[in-house]
């Protein structure tokens, strides 16, 4: 019994290093492998949508689905296994990812036509920022994370404002144009308004009165600030928390000569972490 115990907490203890291990050449491999099979399922669930090669691959197509199915299923198994807590990963963000891309080749069984949702394996590619593990990458991430969470509030009221002018352009070129035009009802002409804003239309929809290529005009124009007003925002804050860095960066002034403290305030005449006298020309 207790051998069984040891070479199955060996078992686990490679495991866990070959699937978590990141920063191991093991670890780093079956990564590799992970991403190159992830991509393969893509691919196939991509390819089985093209009517000419499904009919002449498909029962090549499954086969090659389900192998990759049951390496998902037997990955997501290992590493519930080869770690002390399984129920942090279990409902983490990765593990839900994990779980959710075995599970359409298993609903294809019951629900058929499901297994096109194998494509949500994409989301899987995520795991390359772990697999790359920069200090650099990991830095900008978190300020993009950081520059995101600081227009939060701008984005919102930003979106609201887009809201309310789609309900008032879109109910005034109800009452401009005909139900002929295609401006059946407000409904119909605020999704009108919508595309119109973010594209140039899909022509399915389109005014017909001079008034209301006039205002349609003007609609494609405001898109144009539409896309931008957002971008500005997220992008000026991005820049503002690269700058402090920056900043922050600038006041490291010197090095303590006996304990290697960097000092962060110029005017400091002494190491405040061993008090040995700085060498800092101030």
């Amino acid at each position: 019994m207790e051998k069984v115990k040891s070479k199955y907490g060996v078992f686990r203890q490679k495991t866990q290093i070959i699937i978590y291990g990141t920063n191991t050449r093991a670890g780093r491999l079956f990564d590799l492998i992970l991403l190159g099979v992830i991509l393969l399922s893509v691919f196939l669930v991509m390819m089985e949508t093209v009517e000419g090669f499904d009919a002449k691959y498909h029962n090549q197509l499954v086969l090659f689905e389900w192998v990759i199915t049951i390496f998902f299923t037997l990955e997501y198994i290992l590493r519930i296994i080869s770690i002390d807590k399984p129920i942090r990963y279990i409902f983490s963000f990765y593990g839900l990812i994990d779980l959710i891309a075995t599970l359409p080749m298993y609903l294809s069984l019951f629900f058929p036509g499901t297994r096109i949702l194998s494509v949500i394996r994409a989301l899987r590619l995520l795991r390359l920022f772990k697999i790359l593990n920069h200090p650099k990458f990991t830095s900008q991430s978190l300020h993009m994370k950081e520059a995101l969470n600081a227009s939060r509030g701008k984005i919102i009221v930003f979106i609201y404002f887009v809201l309310i002018s789609t309900i008032i352009i879109g109910s005034i070129m109800y009452i401009v144009e005909s139900k002929e035009s295609g401006f059946t009802s407000i409904p119909m002409s605020i999704y009108w308004t919508i595309v119109t804003l973010t594209t140039v239309g899909y022509g399915d929809i389109s005014p017909q009165t001079p008034l209301g290529q006039f205002l349609a005009a003007l609609v494609m124009i405001l898109g144009y600030g539409i896309i931008a007003v957002p971008t500005g925002i997220v992008t000026a804050e991005f820049a503002k928390r690269n700058t402090n860095q920056e900043t922050d960066l600038d006041t490291i002034k010197t090095a303590c000569s006996s304990c290697g403290t960097f000092t962060l305030n110029k005017e400091a005449k002494f190491c405040y972490s061993c008090g040995n006298k700085l060498n800092n020309n101030n």
